[in-house]
């Protein structure tokens, strides 16, 4: 059996709803389990994928993960099945994503802002949040920057939204 994951994708930011979509199949039918976890708390449930006659199958299953006691940003959606001979974890998938709501709260949606020469994170904070001082919410949101001191001119910069 195997398991293809296409939403969401690597560093996605997701709402307290989060949409889990793939393919996945290779018997009858078959039961399969998502995991959603920061390393303090999870969510977990199960699914079936299949398409009745030992292919594969489209999945789609929402995730309300809105009572989860997550502390942290970074989380881990993971899908895979349980053997039956040992109850072990059979092809995971683990896809690392962003959890809005602990950048900003009420988290909505995010835009994308493109940096203009002379840019800063707390400029751009500045302008977004009306405080310059948020330009950590930038660097959660972001995990391609690994020095908020440097970004460049073109960079694409996701700027989550709160209600």
């Amino acid at each position: 059996m195997t398991v293809d994951v296409q939403q969401p994708r690597p560093n996605d930011i997701v709402g307290d709803e989060v949409q889990i979509a793939g393919v996945a199949g290779g018997a009858f039918e078959a039961g399969y389990v998502y995991r959603i976890s920061e390393g303090h708390d999870e969510v977990t449930g199960p699914f079936m994928a299949g398409d009745g006659v030992g292919g594969h199958g489209q999945f789609q299953v929402k995730v309300d993960v809105s009572g989860a006691a997550f502390t942290r940003e970074r989380l881990q959606v993971e899908v895979f099945h349980v053997s039956p001979k040992d109850g072990s974890e059979q092809d995971k998938v683990i896809v690392p994503v962003i959890l809005g709501s602990q950048i900003v709260p009420g988290y909505t949606t995010y835009l994308e802002y493109e940096v203009q020469a002379g840019d800063t994170l707390w400029a751009i904070a500045q302008q977004h949040y009306g405080d310059g001082s948020l330009y950590h919410r930038l660097v959660a949101a972001n995990p391609d920057i690994t020095d908020p001191d440097v970004i460049h001119t073109g960079d694409v910069v996701r700027v989550p939204q709160g209600s």
